[in-house]
Protein backbone atom coordinates (compact mmCIF):
# COMPACT_ATOMS: atom_id res chain seq x y z
CA UNK A 1 0.00 0.00 0.00
CA UNK A 2 2.79 2.43 0.74
CA UNK A 3 4.96 1.60 -2.28
CA UNK A 4 2.97 3.67 -4.87
CA UNK A 5 3.01 6.57 -2.48
CA UNK A 6 6.76 6.31 -2.02
CA UNK A 7 7.31 6.06 -5.81
CA UNK A 8 5.14 9.12 -6.40
CA UNK A 9 7.09 11.03 -3.79
CA UNK A 10 10.37 10.13 -5.58
CA UNK A 11 9.00 11.24 -8.97
CA UNK A 12 7.82 14.58 -7.59
CA UNK A 13 11.14 15.10 -5.84
CA UNK A 14 13.07 14.44 -9.09
CA UNK A 15 10.70 16.59 -11.10
CA UNK A 16 11.23 19.45 -8.66
CA UNK A 17 14.99 19.02 -8.92
CA UNK A 18 15.06 19.13 -12.76
CA UNK A 19 14.35 22.86 -13.17
CA UNK A 20 17.03 23.62 -10.63
CA UNK A 21 19.53 21.68 -12.71
CA UNK A 22 18.42 23.46 -15.89
CA UNK A 23 18.63 26.83 -14.22
CA UNK A 24 22.07 26.09 -12.84
CA UNK A 25 23.15 24.80 -16.21
CA UNK A 26 21.72 27.86 -17.89
CA UNK A 27 23.49 30.22 -15.51
CA UNK A 28 26.71 28.33 -15.96
CA UNK A 29 26.34 28.55 -19.76
CA UNK A 30 25.52 32.28 -19.67
CA UNK A 31 28.45 32.93 -17.38
CA UNK A 32 30.82 31.11 -19.70
CA UNK A 33 29.46 32.95 -22.75
CA UNK A 34 29.88 36.28 -20.95
CA UNK A 35 33.48 35.45 -20.09
CA UNK A 36 34.27 34.56 -23.69
CA UNK A 37 32.53 37.73 -24.88
CA UNK A 38 34.54 39.84 -22.45
CA UNK A 39 37.72 38.26 -23.70
CA UNK A 40 36.73 38.97 -27.30
CA UNK A 41 35.81 42.57 -26.47
CA UNK A 42 39.07 43.02 -24.61
CA UNK A 43 41.01 41.54 -27.52
CA UNK A 44 39.21 43.79 -30.01
CA UNK A 45 39.91 46.88 -27.92
CA UNK A 46 43.58 45.93 -27.58
CA UNK A 47 43.79 45.34 -31.33
CA UNK A 48 42.11 48.65 -32.07
CA UNK A 49 44.40 50.41 -29.60
CA UNK A 50 47.48 48.88 -31.20
CA UNK A 51 46.18 49.79 -34.64
CA UNK A 52 45.62 53.38 -33.48
CA UNK A 53 49.17 53.59 -32.15
CA UNK A 54 50.57 52.28 -35.41
CA UNK A 55 48.53 54.81 -37.33
CA UNK A 56 49.66 57.64 -35.05
CA UNK A 57 53.27 56.59 -35.46
CA UNK A 58 53.04 56.75 -39.26
CA UNK A 59 54.38 59.99 -40.77
CA UNK A 60 54.76 61.04 -44.38
CA UNK A 61 58.19 60.32 -45.81
CA UNK A 62 60.29 63.43 -46.50
CA UNK A 63 60.86 64.29 -50.17
CA UNK A 64 64.56 65.11 -49.96
CA UNK A 65 67.24 63.01 -48.33
CA UNK A 66 70.29 65.23 -48.83
CA UNK A 67 71.55 68.72 -49.63
CA UNK A 68 73.99 69.94 -52.28
CA UNK A 69 77.22 71.65 -51.30
CA UNK A 70 76.18 75.24 -50.40
CA UNK A 71 79.17 76.74 -52.20
CA UNK A 72 78.16 74.96 -55.44
CA UNK A 73 74.50 75.94 -55.73
CA UNK A 74 75.05 79.22 -57.62
CA UNK A 75 76.38 79.48 -61.16
CA UNK A 76 79.50 81.46 -62.05
CA UNK A 77 77.32 83.94 -63.90
CA UNK A 78 75.12 84.56 -60.87
CA UNK A 79 78.13 84.99 -58.62
CA UNK A 80 79.65 87.34 -61.20
CA UNK A 81 76.50 89.47 -61.10
CA UNK A 82 76.06 89.52 -57.33
CA UNK A 83 79.65 89.55 -56.05
CA UNK A 84 81.74 90.59 -59.08
CA UNK A 85 84.88 91.46 -57.14
CA UNK A 86 84.88 88.48 -54.78
CA UNK A 87 88.45 87.42 -54.02
CA UNK A 88 87.42 83.81 -53.54
CA UNK A 89 84.88 82.78 -56.17
CA UNK A 90 84.52 79.36 -54.54
CA UNK A 91 83.10 80.96 -51.38
CA UNK A 92 83.70 80.39 -47.70
CA UNK A 93 81.85 77.35 -46.32
CA UNK A 94 80.43 77.56 -42.81
CA UNK A 95 80.88 74.82 -40.23
CA UNK A 96 78.18 72.16 -39.84
CA UNK A 97 77.81 69.12 -37.60
CA UNK A 98 75.64 67.44 -40.25
CA UNK A 99 76.14 68.52 -43.86
CA UNK A 100 73.16 66.44 -45.01
CA UNK A 101 70.90 68.61 -42.83
CA UNK A 102 72.40 72.11 -42.93
CA UNK A 103 75.16 74.17 -44.48
CA UNK A 104 76.16 77.72 -45.43
CA UNK A 105 78.50 79.51 -47.82
CA UNK A 106 79.33 83.20 -48.09
CA UNK A 107 81.08 85.64 -50.43
CA UNK A 108 82.05 89.31 -50.14
CA UNK A 109 82.98 91.73 -52.88
CA UNK A 110 84.59 95.18 -52.87
CA UNK A 111 84.72 97.27 -56.01
CA UNK A 112 87.25 99.86 -54.88
CA UNK A 113 87.23 103.07 -56.91
CA UNK A 114 89.64 104.96 -54.70
CA UNK A 115 88.62 108.59 -54.01
CA UNK A 116 85.42 108.00 -55.98
CA UNK A 117 84.24 105.55 -53.35
CA UNK A 118 83.59 101.81 -53.36
CA UNK A 119 80.74 99.38 -53.76
CA UNK A 120 80.50 96.58 -51.21
CA UNK A 121 78.40 93.41 -51.57
CA UNK A 122 77.94 90.46 -49.25
CA UNK A 123 76.12 87.23 -50.10
CA UNK A 124 75.28 84.16 -48.04
CA UNK A 125 73.46 80.96 -48.94
CA UNK A 126 71.96 78.88 -46.12
CA UNK A 127 70.47 75.44 -46.70
CA UNK A 128 68.45 73.42 -44.19
CA UNK A 129 66.75 70.04 -44.57
CA UNK A 130 64.33 68.28 -42.21
CA UNK A 131 63.66 64.55 -41.89
CA UNK A 132 60.24 63.19 -41.02
CA UNK A 133 59.95 62.01 -37.43
CA UNK A 134 57.01 60.40 -35.63
CA UNK A 135 57.44 62.61 -32.57
CA UNK A 136 58.35 65.84 -34.42
CA UNK A 137 56.15 65.62 -37.50
CA UNK A 138 56.70 65.35 -41.23
CA UNK A 139 59.76 66.88 -42.85
CA UNK A 140 57.58 69.29 -44.83
CA UNK A 141 55.77 70.46 -41.68
CA UNK A 142 59.03 70.98 -39.83
CA UNK A 143 60.36 72.92 -42.81
CA UNK A 144 57.27 75.13 -42.71
CA UNK A 145 57.99 75.95 -39.07
CA UNK A 146 61.62 76.75 -39.89
CA UNK A 147 60.52 78.91 -42.83
CA UNK A 148 58.29 80.97 -40.55
CA UNK A 149 61.10 81.31 -38.01
CA UNK A 150 63.60 82.47 -40.64
CA UNK A 151 61.18 85.15 -41.86
CA UNK A 152 60.43 86.28 -38.31
CA UNK A 153 64.16 86.47 -37.48
CA UNK A 154 64.78 88.67 -40.51
CA UNK A 155 61.90 90.97 -39.60
CA UNK A 156 63.18 91.29 -36.02
CA UNK A 157 66.80 92.16 -36.90
CA UNK A 158 68.14 94.59 -34.34
CA UNK A 159 68.59 98.08 -35.76
CA UNK A 160 66.63 97.35 -38.93
CA UNK A 161 64.82 100.35 -40.44
CA UNK A 162 62.01 100.53 -42.99
CA UNK A 163 61.32 96.80 -42.82
CA UNK A 164 59.20 95.51 -45.69
CA UNK A 165 57.92 91.97 -46.14
CA UNK A 166 56.35 90.63 -49.31
CA UNK A 167 55.58 87.22 -50.79
CA UNK A 168 57.42 86.08 -53.91
CA UNK A 169 55.03 84.14 -56.19
CA UNK A 170 56.05 81.28 -58.43
CA UNK A 171 59.04 80.09 -56.43
CA UNK A 172 59.09 76.87 -54.41
CA UNK A 173 56.22 76.02 -52.08
CA UNK A 174 56.64 79.22 -50.03
CA UNK A 175 58.85 82.24 -50.62
CA UNK A 176 59.07 85.55 -48.77
CA UNK A 177 61.30 88.59 -49.24
CA UNK A 178 62.24 90.73 -46.23
CA UNK A 179 63.91 94.07 -47.00
CA UNK A 180 65.32 96.69 -44.65
CA UNK A 181 68.02 99.31 -44.13
CA UNK A 182 70.72 98.76 -41.54
CA UNK A 183 73.38 101.18 -40.38
CA UNK A 184 76.70 99.65 -39.37
CA UNK A 185 80.02 101.40 -38.74
CA UNK A 186 78.44 104.64 -40.00
CA UNK A 187 77.62 103.02 -43.34
CA UNK A 188 74.11 102.33 -44.64
CA UNK A 189 73.48 98.80 -45.88
CA UNK A 190 70.55 97.69 -48.01
CA UNK A 191 69.65 94.21 -46.79
CA UNK A 192 67.63 91.64 -48.75
CA UNK A 193 66.66 88.30 -47.21
CA UNK A 194 64.81 85.78 -49.35
CA UNK A 195 63.49 82.65 -47.63
CA UNK A 196 62.06 79.86 -49.77
CA UNK A 197 60.77 76.41 -48.90
CA UNK A 198 60.75 73.46 -51.27
CA UNK A 199 59.16 70.36 -49.67
CA UNK A 200 61.28 69.59 -46.58
CA UNK A 201 64.13 71.99 -47.41
CA UNK A 202 64.53 75.69 -46.62
CA UNK A 203 66.85 78.00 -48.58
CA UNK A 204 67.76 81.41 -47.19
CA UNK A 205 69.61 84.03 -49.22
CA UNK A 206 71.08 87.01 -47.39
CA UNK A 207 72.33 89.70 -49.74
CA UNK A 208 73.29 93.26 -48.96
CA UNK A 209 75.16 96.14 -50.46
CA UNK A 210 76.49 99.56 -49.51
CA UNK A 211 78.21 102.52 -51.08
CA UNK A 212 81.39 103.19 -49.10
CA UNK A 213 83.63 106.25 -48.85
CA UNK A 214 81.00 108.55 -50.26
CA UNK A 215 79.80 106.35 -53.11
CA UNK A 216 76.03 106.22 -53.63
CA UNK A 217 73.95 103.44 -52.07
CA UNK A 218 72.89 100.60 -54.38
CA UNK A 219 69.29 100.38 -55.55
CA UNK A 220 67.33 98.16 -53.14
CA UNK A 221 65.02 96.88 -55.89
CA UNK A 222 67.96 95.71 -57.99
CA UNK A 223 69.45 93.94 -54.97
CA UNK A 224 66.09 92.28 -54.30
CA UNK A 225 65.88 90.94 -57.87
CA UNK A 226 69.40 89.54 -57.58
CA UNK A 227 68.61 87.90 -54.24
CA UNK A 228 65.45 86.30 -55.65
CA UNK A 229 67.41 84.99 -58.63
CA UNK A 230 69.96 83.41 -56.28
CA UNK A 231 67.19 81.87 -54.12
CA UNK A 232 65.52 80.28 -57.13
CA UNK A 233 68.83 78.88 -58.38
CA UNK A 234 69.71 77.46 -54.96
CA UNK A 235 66.27 75.84 -54.58
CA UNK A 236 66.62 74.23 -58.00
CA UNK A 237 70.04 72.91 -56.94
CA UNK A 238 68.43 71.18 -53.94
CA UNK A 239 65.89 69.46 -56.20
CA UNK A 240 68.56 68.49 -58.74
CA UNK A 241 70.87 67.06 -56.07
CA UNK A 242 68.16 64.67 -54.94
CA UNK A 243 67.13 63.74 -58.48
CA UNK A 244 70.73 62.89 -59.34
CA UNK A 245 70.90 60.62 -56.30
CA UNK A 246 67.75 58.75 -57.29
CA UNK A 247 65.52 60.79 -55.00
CA UNK A 248 63.65 63.81 -56.22
CA UNK A 249 61.00 66.09 -54.89
CA UNK A 250 58.19 68.34 -55.99
CA UNK A 251 57.53 71.98 -55.50
CA UNK A 252 57.75 75.08 -57.61
CA UNK A 253 61.02 74.10 -59.16
CA UNK A 254 59.87 71.24 -61.35
CA UNK A 255 60.50 67.93 -59.50
CA UNK A 256 57.64 65.51 -59.08
CA UNK A 257 58.67 62.25 -57.43
CA UNK A 258 59.53 61.58 -53.81
CA UNK A 259 62.87 60.53 -52.45
CA UNK A 260 63.95 58.70 -49.32
CA UNK A 261 64.85 60.05 -45.93
CA UNK A 262 68.42 60.26 -44.79
CA UNK A 263 69.43 57.10 -42.93
CA UNK A 264 70.99 59.21 -40.23
CA UNK A 265 69.32 59.74 -36.90
CA UNK A 266 67.09 62.81 -36.72
CA UNK A 267 68.45 63.84 -33.33
CA UNK A 268 70.98 66.24 -34.77
CA UNK A 269 68.48 67.56 -37.30
CA UNK A 270 65.96 68.36 -34.59
CA UNK A 271 68.33 70.95 -33.19
CA UNK A 272 67.51 73.20 -36.10
CA UNK A 273 63.82 73.30 -35.09
CA UNK A 274 64.57 75.35 -32.00
CA UNK A 275 67.89 76.97 -32.83
CA UNK A 276 70.59 77.08 -35.45
CA UNK A 277 74.16 78.27 -35.62
CA UNK A 278 74.60 82.02 -35.65
CA UNK A 279 76.12 81.75 -39.10
CA UNK A 280 72.79 80.69 -40.61
CA UNK A 281 70.37 83.15 -38.99
CA UNK A 282 68.75 85.19 -41.72
CA UNK A 283 69.31 88.91 -41.82
CA UNK A 284 71.43 89.04 -38.69
CA UNK A 285 74.69 90.08 -40.32
CA UNK A 286 75.93 92.42 -42.99
CA UNK A 287 79.20 90.64 -43.55
CA UNK A 288 82.60 92.00 -42.70
CA UNK A 289 83.11 95.43 -44.12
CA UNK A 290 86.66 95.75 -45.56
CA UNK A 291 88.83 98.71 -44.96
CA UNK A 292 88.32 101.28 -47.70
Amino acid sequence: MHRPAQRLTRILTCAAAVPVIFIASGCSSDSGSGSDGAKKDSGSKASASASGKDKAATVEKAAFGKLPEPCDVLSKKTLGDLVPQAKDKSGKAGTSDDTSARGTCSWDSLDNNGVDGSQFRWLRVSLMRFDSDASLGSGAKRAQNSFAKQVADAQATEGAKSVKTEPVPGMGDQTTLVRYDLKKDKENFKQQTVVTRVENAVVTIDYNGAGLAGDKAPDAKDLAKDAEKAAKEAAEAVVSANEAGGASGSGGTGGTSKGSDSPKSDSSDSKSDSSDSSDSKSGSKTGTKPKS
